[in-house]
């Protein structure tokens, strides 16, 4: 995303953000409440049309995104709540997100053909296995409604990673968890750019900090800086608006050890 700027009814919300991921990166967008994050994040999403700048995605320049095209671009994508169906069971949930994958068309569902049946198998696998990789397997027959949040969370996530993206859009994955799931995520997020990349949205700093490479911060509307997580704590432009003097010198070992947010 380059030069983005969103008004909303004569109000700034974004003013000249750039933005760049990588081919697998894990990348930031942190800031105070207010900063833009959510804004930005749902112009990559296509919720939200830029009054100015590009969108560019391989290469090539995407003119009015809709959110429906996320899928076949092969971006998938995370809500800051669940977005869980309630009516459908744990398993059929992540089936959803699979459905770039399905090879039958609408009228061979409808008439319930062979090729919809072969087609369902292969989803309900490949749900399986997503459910497999979040540990959550065990609650593919329960419904959403039934599991703790933090469950939910889970099933949210595997029903985007199911859909095997070459960008995964995260907001704020790591909100509802405690410290011990909020570790094991951050190992995920880590894993996960063997295969894809990420763009990564969250609160909680100590865990961006140790599983991105890069972060760009935004206060008021505006980008104020962009780099490795060591450079983005030693700005003082980023302690003023957000970090605070406590985050900044915490895990000053731990970024010593760190090359971007990878583990030396």
């Amino acid at each position: 995303m380059s030069g983005i700027s969103v008004a909303f009814g004569g109000v700034a919300a974004l003013s000249d953000v750039s933005l760049t991921v990588e081919p697998g990166q894990v990348h930031g967008l942190i800031g105070p409440n207010g900063a833009g994050k959510t804004t930005l994040f749902n112009v990559a999403c296509g919720l939200v049309r830029p009054s100015a700048g590009r969108i560019t995605w391989r290469g090539e320049e995407l003119r009015r995104l809709k959110p429906s095209q996320l899928s076949t671009l092969g971006i998938a994508r995370t809500l800051q709540g669940v977005g869980l169906f309630g009516g459908l069971s744990v398993l059929e949930n992540v089936m959803v997100g699979a459905h770039r994958h399905a090879r039958a068309g609408f009228v061979s569902a409808l008439l319930a053909l062979p090729t919809a049946d072969k087609d369902d198998k292969v989803l309900r696998e490949r749900a399986h296995q997503a459910l497999v990789e979040l540990g959550a397997e065990s609650y593919a027959d329960r419904y959403p409604g039934s599991l703790p949040y933090p469950v939910q969370k889970r099933v949210a996530l595997a029903r985007a990673l199911v859909a095997d993206p070459d960008l995964l859009l995260l907001d704020e994955p790591a909100s509802g968890l405690a410290e011990d799931e909020m570790h094991e995520l951050g190992e995920l997020i880590r894993a996960l750019s063997s295969r894809m990349s990420v763009l990564l949205v969250e609160h909680h700093m100590d865990l961006v900090m140790k599983v991105c490479d890069r972060i760009t911060v935004l206060d008021s509307g505006e980008q104020i800086a962009a780099g490795t997580p060591a450079e983005v704590q030693a700005d003082p432009k980023v302690t003023e608006a957000y970090l605070g003097d406590e985050v900044v010198e915490t895990d000053a070992a731990e970024l010593a050890r760190t090359d971007g947010g990878r583990h030396v």
